[in-house]
């Protein structure tokens, strides 16, 4: 497998890992408001 696709591939799945910590912290801050509030926020953009 190409070395660039398997480091991309790693890379992803870093930036997953590190959404699902970002999105328990917005749930600890904003409880089960926060699927509506990234919903909102990514309908703006």
């Amino acid at each position: 497998m190409d070395k660039q696709a398997l480091e991309l591939a790693k890379r992803i799945i870093e930036l997953d890992l590190e959404r699902d910590a970002m999105f328990e912290q917005l749930i600890a801050l904003i409880g089960n408001r926060a699927d509506e509030l990234l919903r909102f926020l990514q309908n703006r953009l």
